[in-house]
C-alpha cells in the first residue's frame, strides 16, 4: 500500500479571492463597460457577424478584421476564403462588410474587396 500523501495547504477558491471574502475585505468594484440596452457586447457581435455570414455564404469565415459600433448596432469586416489554392498564399480571399442591428441580427452584407491571401496592403 502506498504511503499517504502529505497534507497540502488549502487553496482559496478563485471566486473568494476575487471578492475578498477570505480576508474579510469588501469586494473590489470595477466599472462595468457602458452598453446601450439591447446591444450585444463586442465579442458577441463578432461571433454573430461571422456565424450569420457563414450561414448565408456556405463558407466559414477566416477572421473578423474590424468591428465598430454604429447608431443602429455594429458593423464588421469579415474575411472569407472564396477559392482555396495550392500554395495557400495564392488562395482568393474576400472581405465583407456586415451590418448588425441592435439585437445582433444581420441586416446586410456586401463584398468590398477580393485579394490573394499572400497580398500585402500597400499605403496609398
Amino acid at each position: 500500500m502506498a504511503a499517504a500523501e502529505p497534507a497540502r495547504p488549502r487553496r482559496v477558491p478563485p471566486h473568494a479571492a476575487d471578492t475578498g471574502e477570505e480576508q474579510g475585505r469588501q469586494p473590489s468594484r470595477r466599472a462595468a463597460p457602458r452598453r446601450r440596452s439591447g446591444v450585444p457586447k463586442a465579442a458577441a457581435a463578432m461571433r454573430s457577424a461571422a456565424e450569420q455570414l457563414a450561414e448565408l455564404l456556405g463558407r466559414l469565415p477566416e477572421s473578423v478584421s474590424s468591428l465598430k459600433p454604429t447608431e443602429d448596432g455594429w458593423e464588421a469586416q469579415v474575411e472569407v476564403v472564396e477559392l482555396e489554392r495550392i500554395p495557400d498564399t495564392t488562395s482568393v480571399m474576400a472581405s465583407y462588410r456586415v451590418a448588425l442591428d441592435e439585437e445582433g441580427e444581420l441586416i446586410s452584407y456586401e463584398r468590398t474587396r477580393r485579394y490573394s491571401r499572400g497580398m500585402i496592403d500597400r499605403p496609398t
